[in-house]
Order: C-alpha cells, then sequence, then structure tokens
C-alpha cells in the first residue's frame, strides 16, 4: 500500500455506544489511519489542534445544535481538514443546516461501510490532489532521506540530531528510522535500549496497526521517536520492498517529519525509501574519494525516475585541517551547488556519539550544533542568514581538482 493511500482522521463521539462502532469500522479499513478519538465537543478542537488530521468525523446525534457549531468552529480554523458530519437523523433542513455549516459530506448513522469508503475517497480527492495523482503528500508529512557517499562520513549523526533539532518545534512529532538494516546504530548513539525494532513492525505488517507501531517506537528525552533497525541480520534479511513501503506509510501518516538513515549498500529496500523521500540530504566531504562517490550516486539516483531532482548537498566537516579541496571545486565537480556546510568539530561529535548524548544535550553551544540547528530551519522554509549555510575556512588549500 503506497503513502498515497492513507488518510489521518480524528473521531469525535459523546456517546460510547455509538462512538465505539464508529472506531471498530475504522480500525477495519486499510486507508484510515486513527490519528485520535474524543469524547467531548469542546475538546475536539483541542485535539484537532495537536493531532493535525486530514479528516475529522463528527458524530452529532448526542447535541445537534453544539456540533453544529463544533463544525463552523473546525471549517473556519482549520480550512484544509476534511469534516465529516454523521448522525441518525435524515431530515432535508437539518443535513442542509450541516453541510452549510462547513461539513463536507453527511453520513447516516449506522454508518453502512461502502458509504464511509466512499465518502472518504470524495474527500480525500478534494484535499489531496496529489495523493490522488500518486505523488509524494505535499504537506501534513515530511520525509528526509540520509545517504551517505561513503561509510563513517556521518549520516546517523547529521540524522539524529537533525531530528533532534526539528522535535524542538512545538508543532512538530518526528522519528528517526534506522534503515541501515544489517550494521544501523541509531539506538547507540542515543543510548537507547530498545524492546522492539524495524523487523517487528515489519514482519507483522499484515496485522500492524497504531498500538503495535507506537509499541515499537523508542522515545528520548528530547522528543525524537526512534524505530531502531533489527537486531538479528537474519531478520534485516526477510525485510523486503513492499514492508518497507507500507511501514514508511504508516510513519508518514503519524508524524509531521520522519528522518531516514539508509544503509550504504543501497539494497531494494533503501530505493524503495529514497522513493518516499521528499528530501535527499546528500552527505559528503571535501575529499576526492566521497566527491567521487557522490557524482556516482547523483547518476544513479537520475535514472532513478529522477530522483537527483530532490537532493541537496550537504557538505560534513568543513574546515577540518588538510582539505586541499575546495567548496567551489566541489561543486564544479558535483555540477551542483552544495546546500548546506557543516562546520568540523570532531571533539563535540566523537563525544557526543560516545556518550549516547545528542549534541543538544551535550555541546548546545557548539557550530556544529548550531549549524544543524538552523538547517533544521531551512528544511522547514523559515528564513536562515545565508552565511549560516556556509563555513569560513581559516585558509584556502591546494585543489585536488585543479
Amino acid at each position: 500500500m503506497s503513502v498515497s493511500d492513507w488518510v489521518r482522521l480524528a473521531l469525535v463521539d459523546p456517546c460510547d455506544q455509538t462512538r465505539d462502532a464508529l472506531r471498530d469500522t475504522l480500525l477495519g479499513l486499510d486507508t484510515v489511519w486513527l490519528e485520535a478519538e474524543c469524547a467531548r465537543y469542546e475538546f475536539f478542537a483541542d485535539v484537532v489542534r495537536q493531532a493535525q488530521p486530514d479528516i475529522a468525523l463528527v458524530a452529532m446525534d448526542s447535541n445537534s445544535q453544539v456540533a453544529l457549531s463544533l463544525i463552523q468552529q473546525l471549517a473556519q480554523e482549520f480550512p484544509q481538514m476534511g469534516i465529516l458530519a454523521a448522525s441518525s437523523r435524515t431530515d432535508g433542513p437539518f443535513i442542509l443546516q450541516t453541510l452549510r455549516s462547513g461539513a463536507r459530506e453527511f453520513l447516516t448513522l449506522p454508518v453502512a461501510l461502502d458509504e464511509l469508503v466512499a465518502a472518504l475517497q470524495r474527500v480525500r480527492q478534494q484535499l489531496l490532489p496529489d495523493q490522488a495523482n500518486g505523488q509524494p503528500m505535499a504537506s501534513g508529512s515530511r520525509v528526509i532521506a540520509l545517504i551517505g557517499s561513503r561509510g563513517g562520513i556521518g549520516c546517523t549523526s547529521i540524522g539524529i540530531n537533525l531530528g533532534v533539532a526539528l522535535a524542538q518545534f512545538p508543532e512538530h512529532n518526528v522519528v528517526f528510522a534506522d534503515l541501515d538494516l544489517a550494521l544501523g546504530d541509531a539506538d547507540v548513539t542515543l543510548d537507547l535500549i530498545p524492546s522492539y525494532t524495524l523487523a517487528d513492525v515489519a514482519l507483522s505488517v499484515e496485522r500492524l496497526d497504531m498500538t503495535l507501531l507506537r509499541r515499537s517506537l523508542v522515545r528520548h528525552s528530547t522528543g525524537l521517536s526512534l524505530l531502531p533497525h533489527p537486531v538479528q541480520l537474519e531478520d534485516a534479511a526477510m525485510i523486503q520492498e513492499e514492508q518497507i513501503n507500507r511501514v514508511l506509510g504508516l510513519l508518514r501518516a503519524a508524524f509531521t517529519h520522519v528522518i531516514l538513515d539508509l544503509s550504504k549498500g543501497y539494497r531494494q529496500t533503501d530505493l524503495a525509501a529514497l522513493r518516499q523521500a521528499d528530501v535527499i540530504l546528500l552527505i559528503t566531504q571535501l575529499e576526492l574519494t566521497a566527491l567521487r562517490n557522490a557524482v556516482r550516486l547523483l547518476m544513479s539516483l537520475q535514472s532513478l525516475d529522477g530522483l537527483d531532482q530532490r537532493v541537496q548537498v550537504v557538505l560534513n566537516r568543513v574546515g577540518a585541517e588538510h582539505q586541499e579541496i575546495t567548496v567551489k571545486k566541489a561543486e564544479e565537480t558535483l555540477g551542483r551547488p552544495v546546500f548546506w556546510q557543516i562546520p568540523n568539530d570532531a571533539k563535540a561529535m566523537l563525544a557526543s556519539r560516545n556518550l549516547g548524548v545528542p549534541l543538544l544535550q551535550h555541546a548546545p553551544r557548539s557550530k556544529v550544533w548550531q549549524s544543524i540547528q538552523d538547517l533544521a530551519r531551512a528544511l522547514c522554509g523559515e528564513p536562515v542568514p545565508p552565511e549560516a549555510a556556509t563555513v569560513k575556512k581559516p585558509r584556502k588549500g591546494f585543489s585536488l581538482f585543479s
């Protein structure tokens, strides 16, 4: 199932009996992620602000006038969200009043399954035309994949600290998925001991729901959630492309930002993840081998449905000793501008990894943490000073490419 098949839905119904029936019906639909449910009309707007669902389902029978006022409030405050109304009343004036208040569809209780599915499909096509065309979501969630031009280049460290930086925004809900299935180490980097891993999720994909997904995540004290790599190598070998697609679809439905750390082997599972990404951060360095491999990766991504158009080049460890290749020469070699430069701070980064503590907690005043914070802001579309994306080098070296 692709990401475009999913909608995130929040439900409000003060009546326990009908709410339970609606919940059971919704949980039986493969296309619905029940993000939140509420038993009080007066609290539902706050629930929507926090959950930010694609669709709100308002059961109206407990108090139709209060429900009408709620629908009107939701329509005004959340114009990009679809509203479904449900009631046992079938009189024309009431239905018309409900639709005029802002509901896009009116369902009769008890809801028939085929009518519910059809209504969800119509609302989804109205609100999310990109999904109907099979494209990644334009809003509501953002998938950021990190790929490295060689091993040890800093993808995991950058990805984790980027996730931590994004998680500091109050409106963000961020997960880091360790897709280096065989040799990932994000759990060690964050000093977390997971009870479940990606294997538990992917290999149980046929019965995967919100409960199983959330049970498989580990939450760090910074607010970042982690989906760890499989513990057993044989489990890693069993995970297939379709399972990764399903898991990423679920993560995208549940989180505002999904950070993907891929392996250096570029298996089919890695390619599946890249196709789901909105942004691909290609991490490289001012070093001959790393830049040559970066060129090879860009050429390969170009042949994969033009994925190179989603790539942003990030130079890591800029300003390290003995760097003789300039940023300008690197850009000439890559055939594209460098999007971001992260300064070298080997001492802070190494200590952070060895201690299992992200930079926010270990070195919050370091230049490397400030740079990653600014990178997070830039990826969110927030204005950052132009100089934030660059690193001042103390001297210019001789270029190996000249």
